[in-house]
This record gives structure tokens, C-alpha cells and sequence, in this order.
């Protein structure tokens, strides 16, 4: 015997007991533009070592 796959209410059901309940859509006059003040700095050894390099391009 096949199950039968869930509802959308039933679903909904799932997402509510499992996150609760959502915060309200932000609207689109509270919204803003991002922007970058500073570079970002992900990476802090210098790109020209050559261990890191040989590591990262399995050299």
C-alpha cells in the first residue's frame, strides 16, 4: 500500500512545530542597500607562498 504524500496544511503543520513561528515579512520601504565600507580580508597568508599555494592547487 503507497502512502499518500502530505497535504500543504500538513506541511505547514511540519514547518510551524519545527521553526515556530515566522517574524513578519520585511516590507519593502524598511528595506536598505548594503554596503562595503572595508575590503574584505578572508585570506591572511599572502598569496605569493608557495606551500599555501602548492596546498590549495594540490601541487
Amino acid at each position: 500500500m503507497a502512502e499518500q504524500p502530505f497535504t500543504d496544511d500538513e506541511y505547514a503543520f511540519l514547518r510551524h512545530v519545527r521553526f515556530g513561528e515566522l517574524p513578519p515579512p520585511v516590507r519593502p520601504d524598511e528595506r536598505v542597500e548594503l554596503t562595503e565600507t572595508e575590503a574584505r580580508s578572508e585570506r591572511s597568508e599572502p598569496f605569493d607562498d608557495p606551500v599555501h599555494w602548492n596546498l590549495r592547487h594540490a601541487g
